[in-house]
């Protein structure tokens, strides 16, 4: 049988794998304009997140009552060991309550004075984290980054299984949180985590920092508790508790939920019998597992027995609960929130949680391809929807995870100008004449700020009037101003006005359009 040493905490890789997916998700959502099913869904997160705290937190109450009897029992050989935990648990404490505080000071920044952790209205608020974290003046993302350092190293000194130790050095790691193809060579542990978080999410990680926290604590507490090599009843144990460890409790609609029970330091003669929910399980290694067909809370109970030496049968309940959310495929335009014809137009598509290797995508009404870590849409028809589909490969099944819509538009009519060297653009208005001789032809170009793309002029005309008022129209060569137009400016004296009109450009989408004339003022 497993005793608490070596059984009920030690094997931490399932715990490691559900805080890596966490900081994917919440990576992933730096970039991205976070829709409410997202941020309902870190809500979620956090629930279970401090449903797990408190469960923690009572466990390791258990274990200092229990040193705390040990002491009654035998204050000589107690002492030592109590006053480790109550060191342990002070060192807590501090840390974890004052995590709280700036979790109280982060949804105060994002909803005001009155704001509510448990009542978060501006959970998408980006600036409330960077402001209480980041900022030069009070450092408290730095402080806080000390702080768990020192937690850390205090801890380890109570801690000489390797594994554990690895596994605190793990959760406690405060070194910057990488994500594949973004080395964030230059940011902080604190920037990586709430730089441009929404607020949510960063109470998520506080929330999950302060489960790294009790974690610790309690692997501490567990070691100090194996060494009062304590005799309950019958059975030869440190002690007897049910325990349910979950791979993760949060999963994705279409895979497996799976925890494990387990009976803490038992008789290592015989395997303890494991009931869930009044259904034996069917395996001698308390693995619990079961589909998930729909999303939602599930919570689920039972109990464990195991026979004594007497040969009475030692029962302990059991109560756990996991969150199943739905698969969440996020698509966003990089440069805007429609497509155009004939243009690349760049798409970045992410499932938190899922690596961009198992992502694939199509597109209706045009075509959708891979291009180094983003996409590219190419839209056929103008005026219909392109709807791209995401899905994602799961433990070898392919699931569909999310649909997004866009609409195909036209390129927008681009401007007329006049290069004047480098990115000086003249668009009309005044103008030397000596300039205005020296110029080859004219472009045209749509630079709103959004798009920046360049057409073809195809022809124009110029207009200028005589000196009787009359309009003497003048058509170019192409682009280029044709020799008579040359020679019509020759002709203008300071203060007249001319027009370039008629103007006809072809853009990528080989679309030839007629543009806006511009009016030009011989300076």
């Amino acid at each position: 049988m497993a005793t608490g040493r070596n059984q009920s905490l030690a094997k931490m890789s399932p715990r490691q794998k559900m805080i890596n997916l966490m900081y994917i998700v919440l990576t992933a959502m730096l970039a991205l304009n976070v829709s409410n099913d997202v941020l309902n869904g870190f809500s979620q997160v956090e629930e279970g997140l401090k449903r797990s705290n408190r469960t923690i937190t009572a466990r390791n109450m258990q274990i200092m009552a229990q040193l705390q009897a040990f002491y009654d029992k035998d204050p000589k050989n107690g002492l030592p060991l109590l006053n480790s935990g109550n060191h342990v648990r002070n060192a807590t404490d501090t840390l974890f309550y004052y995590i709280d505080s700036l979790k109280t000071m982060i949804v105060k920044a994002a909803d005001g004075p009155t704001g509510d952790i448990d009542h978060i209205v501006n959970r998408d608020n980006l600036d409330a984290a960077n402001v209480v974290m980041l900022s030069p003046e009070n450092r408290r993302g730095t402080n806080l980054r000390m702080r768990i350092n020192q937690f850390k190293d205090y801890i380890m000194n109570f801690i000489d299984d390797p594994d554990k130790r690895r596994n605190i050095e793990q959760a406690l790691s405060t070194e910057p949180f990488k994500v594949k193809g973004d080395e964030m060579s230059n940011k902080t542990w604190e920037e990586s985590l709430f730089e441009n978080m929404p607020t949510v999410a960063a109470i998520s990680l506080l929330s999950k920092l302060q489960n790294d926290v009790r974690y610790a604590e309690g692997e501490v507490l567990n070691h100090l508790l194996a060494l009062t090599n304590t005799d309950l009843s019958e059975l030869k144990v440190n002690w007897i508790n049910a325990f349910v460890i979950p791979q993760s409790r949060v999963v994705m609609r279409g895979s497996k939920y799976q925890s494990q029970i387990v009976l803490a330091a038992i008789d290592s003669t015989q395997r303890p019998v494991v009931y869930v929910n009044g259904a034996r399980l069917n395996n001698n290694k308390g693995i619990y597992e079961v589909g998930t067909s729909r999303s939602g809370n599930f919570d689920y109970s039972g109990h464990i027995e195991v026979v004594g030496r007497d040969g009475q049968i030692y029962k302990r309940d059991f109560k756990s609960s996991y969150t199943v959310i739905d698969p969440i495929a996020t698509v966003s335009a990089t440069m805007m929130n429609v497509f155009y014809t004939g243009i690349d137009n760049p798409v970045s598509i992410s499932v938190p949680g899922i690596g961009n290797g198992t992502v694939s995508a199509s597109m209706t009404n045009g075509t959708l391809v891979k291009s180094g870590d983003g996409w590219i849409a190419r839209p056929a028809q103008v005026g219909a929807e392109c709807v791209i589909s995401v899905s994602v490969e799961v433990d070898g099944v392919r699931t569909n995870v999310g649909t997004s819509t866009f609409k195909a538009r036209k390129l927008p009519d681009p401007t007329p100008y006049i290069a004047l060297g480098g990115d000086n653009r003249f668009k009309g208005g005044r103008m030397p004449k000596a300039t205005l001789m020296d110029i080859g032809g004219l472009h045209a170009a749509i630079d709103d700020g959004l798009l920046d793309i360049e057409f073809q002029v195809v022809s124009f005309e110029t207009i200028v009037f005589d000196s009787m008022g009359n309009a003497i129209p003048e058509v170019s060569a192409g682009s280029s101003f044709s020799e008579r137009q040359r020679n019509s400016f020759r002709r203008l004296q300071r203060g007249k006005r001319f027009y370039i009109s008629r103007i006809k450009a072809k853009g990528p989408d080989g679309i030839t359009r007629d543009l806006s004339p511009m009016e030009l003022i011989i300076n």
